[in-house]
Order: C-alpha cells, then structure tokens, then sequence
C-alpha cells in the first residue's frame, strides 16, 4: 500500500490478504470497507469469527467441522454409515452436501499428501479413518481432488484399505454439464472417455 496511508489500514489491509483468494487490492478495498462502517458492526463482525473460531472443533468421528461432540450428519440416523466419502477438507463436504444425492457418511482428511510440502501420512487424519474402518464398512468413496496430490492421497489409501475386503471406489471425473468439447482439457477428456456410461 502507499506509504501515505495509515499504518492501522496498512495492518488491516495486511490481515485481509492472508485471507485465501485475496490480493492486495483486495485485501486494501475490504479495509476501507470496514473503516467506514460504525464501530458496533465491526466489532459484531469480529466477535462472529471469534465465537466461531472458539466454537468449532473436529467432530470426534469424522473430523468435519462442528460446534458439538459429534456433527449433525454422524448422528443422523436417516444416512448409510456403511459408506464413508473421504474428503479432503470440511469445504468438500459442504459442497457434496449441496449437490444432495449422497446419503452415507463423511470423513474429512484435513490436508492431502504432499512429499514436497513434507506432508506424510501422519500430518492428516488417515489414522483416524482407518480405526473407523474395523467396524461394519461396506465401501469407501474417495473424493479427493483430481490433483496430483489428490490422486496420490486417494491411491495411498486404496491400498491401506484393499486388504480389509472393503469395497473402495473413486469419484468420476469428465465434463461438466453445459460445456464444450473443444474447450476441455487433455486430462478432463482422458477422464470422460474412461468414465463413459452407457445409455
């Protein structure tokens, strides 16, 4: 930021960018913004993500977010909990949920493996689902990213999980609804060709 500015803004503006998504022009826009506002709204705004940061915990099966013991889908007794969608973090199931047509259970993985980032096995919560899995399993559903890491991560623990006679599936990728050939990438392809259905 310019140097004519505060050193108050700047800080603000600063706090802001770390926010993911957010650039700097950004991160100096949502300052100003809430330099204008009335003092009472900005500290209800900051008051909301303090409450929501002391609330929220992993809930103790599935590690999604929740602000009980226990999240609200893990103690739906409606859902299938012989099937569990591994996820990469709680956004994921956010957005699974959204979409609707999935009625098992979730566990959020909190991360994916990353040799690069020096992010093993023991950094997300592998160990977590695999003690979930000595119960009355009958598949578990990969949903991880079609990244190199997600893809790692899905392979990593399809084979932890192959020996216990558990079945173990992968999300399909390919093209989405309303788009073109022409415009899709070689992997997004590859993917719709391998995962074709027939009609």
């Amino acid at each position: 930021m310019s140097e004519y500015n505060s050193l108050p803004l700047v800080t603000a503006a600063e706090q802001f960018a770390k926010l993911p998504g957010i650039g700097m022009k950004t991160a100096q826009r949502l300052a100003y913004f809430m330099l204008n506002q009335p003092a009472e709204d900005v500290e209800e705004f900051c008051q909301g993500i303090l409450s929501a940061r002391k609330s929220v915990h992993c809930c103790s099966v599935c590690q999604n977010f929740t602000d009980g013991e226990i999240c609200s889908i893990c103690n739906d007794d409606r859902r299938d909990k012989k099937v569990i969608c591994v996820v990469e973090a709680p956004k994921d199931v956010s957005a699974l949920e959204r979409a609707g047509g999935f009625n098992g259970i979730y566990h959020v993985l909190h991360g994916l493996l990353s040799p690069m980032d020096n992010i093993g096995p023991n950094d997300i919560r592998i160990a977590e689902l695999m003690r979930r899995l000595s119960g009355d399993i009958d598949e578990v559903i990969m949903a991880t990213n079609p990244t190199v890491e997600g893809e790692a991560t899905a392979s990593y623990i399809s084979r932890m999980i192959k020996p216990m006679n558990i079945k173990v599936t992968r999300l399909a990728y390919g093209l989405p609804a309303g788009s073109a050939l022409e415009y899709a990438d070689d992997v997004t392809l590859q993917r719709a060709l391998e995962n074709r259905n027939e009609l």
